[in-house]
């Protein structure tokens, strides 16, 4: 039993090593020359116009994680119907049913939640304080109808 775990350990440690001398050799092959070309981002060919790196709305991200995390979810319902049968003839349909709706009320909690708090709202009235960033506040005074 112990030379099996012995095999994986020398496996698990010769994988290792070859991992380490695949990147020493990359990293003494690999070319050194940097040109200002080379470090701008790429744009298919085309001369950058602006900054690589583009700051998206927060929004963007709080509905992407809702959607992830919902269709996650919904996506376990699938096994249980598809195994439900075999509860209800073995006398735990009702024990089962209960679990599911149990499960679909903690997602409809979740989604009155995200409601509630607002985070369903695209657009939401900014609250401005002090410490927000000078230039958005700029921003925001201009688009403000006189």
């Amino acid at each position: 039993m112990l030379f099996q775990f012995a095999n994986v350990l020398v496996f698990v440690l010769f994988s290792i090593l070859f991992i380490f001398a695949l990147l020493a050799i990359s990293k003494l092959l690999a070319p050194r020359n940097r040109s200002a070309d080379k470090l701008s981002s790429y744009e298919c060919g085309e001369r950058p116009t602006g900054p690589g790196w583009l700051q998206f709305n927060i929004r963007f991200y709080l509905i992407a994680l809702a959607f992830l995390i919902f269709d996650v979810e919904i996506a376990f319902m699938f096994p249980v119907g598809m195994v439900m049968r075999g509860f209800v003839e073995s006398g735990q349909g009702w024990f089962v049913l209960a679990e599911v709706l149990l499960f679909i009320l903690i997602l409809f909690l979740g989604l009155v939640y995200l409601w509630r708090k607002g985070d369903l709202d695209w657009v939401k009235d900014l609250q401005l304080s002090r410490s927000d960033n000078p230039i958005e506040l700029r921003r925001h005074a201009r688009s403000r109808p006189e």
